[in-house]
């Protein structure tokens, strides 16, 4: 497979109009907007709409970015706009965005929301490893998906950018569901690449002005990294944000099947602005077991040494939505006797390591820790 263009661009702020001209600048390395999508074409726009959070927390994609691309494609005449997502926050998904700063954006620009909260089941044959897929309806009515991601941490896969961010294309429960078909890092990215495949979304954006390090998607720290990341390859625009924050990209799962699957290569071509500008060795993120899989340890240095979802006692609000958000029959987290004046405890006997409600925590009240 040949080399794959990414288009690194530095922004240092959520300005609006420096947003627009450097996606701009963006696109125009890589062939300009048309090169992507075509103004006869019905596109949706995919942000990252986690859960309900400001856009300074860094766990969304920012509403600027949003409005650029919207901007760009009113520009070009494109008139045929959805956007949404499928959150993991329970309930109404335009109050999501709302909160998210999204809608306001989508109101402006006159971009219909899509549905995302029915489908239907699809099947896809030519999948490794998963063969079908419950597909929001929205994303089965456009012709096309810009894919406009955001740069964080994920607790499953070490990160969350362009491969992931697709995830919300499955709708509501089903999501959960997969962490319990596909319960390892290694199934997850699998099944995460084969849904990459199926909706062969041609363009992505990375949102990496402001990133999000340590206890993401949703409960980390956000971190400037003054960049924006764009490309038609979703392996490509990944393995930049590895090397971004000098992780090694065959350490994600998603990298690693991505270029076994075909889906895309982590040969990267630069063009835009210098890479070194950006580099952050120390962004934390989760670099150890480099070729350690727990699957192939014993049953008692697997319990010694996996990770697994411990809460912050100090910090919890009892709010429940991690019992809600556990995919698991029977609840590995739970309130004892359904006493919700105390925090819920985990049952780590059943408990996946999904990690489904450190991600989905509004408070930061779950962490992700090793016995030692």
């Amino acid at each position: 497979m040949a080399k794959s263009k990414v288009a690194v661009i530095h922004c240092d702020s959520y300005d609006p109009e420096k947003v627009y001209e450097c996606i701009s600048r963006g696109l125009e390395l890589l062939g300009g907007i048309g090169a992507f999508v075509k103004s006869s074409q019905s596109i949706l726009l995919k942000p990252n709409l986690l859960n309900r959070a400001s856009p300074d927390r860094a766990a969304t994609t920012h509403p600027a970015v949003m409005e650029a691309v919207a901007r760009i494609l009113a520009d070009n005449r494109y008139t045929s706009l959805y956007y949404g997502d499928s959150p993991g926050h329970p309930g109404n998904i335009e109050k999501t965005a709302e909160v998210c700063g999204i809608k306001t954006v989508a109101d402006q620009y006159k971009l219909r929301f899509g549905e995302f909260s029915r489908g239907k089941t699809i099947t896809f044959p030519e999948g490794r490893c998963a063969q079908s897929f419950e597909i929001c309806q929205a994303a089965l009515d456009c012709n096309v998906i810009i894919n406009i991601c955001k740069m964080k941490t994920h607790q499953l896969e070490r990160i969350t950018g362009a491969v992931k961010n697709l995830l919300g294309c499955v709708y509501g429960i089903n999501k959960a569901k997969m962490h319990v078909r596909y319960p390892d890092p290694d199934s997850f990215g699998k099944m995460l690449v084969d849904l990459a495949l199926f909706l062969n979304a041609p363009l992505h954006i990375m949102d990496g002005i402001t990133a999000m390090e340590g206890n993401g998607p949703m409960s980390g720290d956000a971190i400037t990294m003054n960049c924006l990341l764009i490309s038609n390859d979703p392996v490509a625009l990944d393995t930049v944000f590895c090397r971004l924050v000098n992780l090694d990209p065959q350490l994600v799962p998603t990298i690693r099947f991505g270029e076994q699957f075909g889906l895309g290569t982590s040969d990267v071509e630069i063009v835009g602005d210098d890479i070194t500008e950006f580099i952050n060795p120390s962004f934390k993120v989760q670099r150890g077991l480099a070729k350690i899989r727990l699957a192939s340890l014993s049953g008692l240095t697997q319990i010694i040494f996996a990770k697994r979802p411990v809460i912050k006692q100090s910090l919890c609000t009892k709010c429940g939505l991690c019992v809600q958000s556990c995919p698991v029959e029977g609840k590995a987290v739970y309130f004892k006797n359904n006493n919700r004046s105390k925090a819920p405890r985990f049952n780590y006997k059943i408990c996946i390591r999904c990690f489904c409600c450190q991600e989905l925590c509004t408070e930061k009240a779950i962490v992700v820790k090793s016995r030692f």
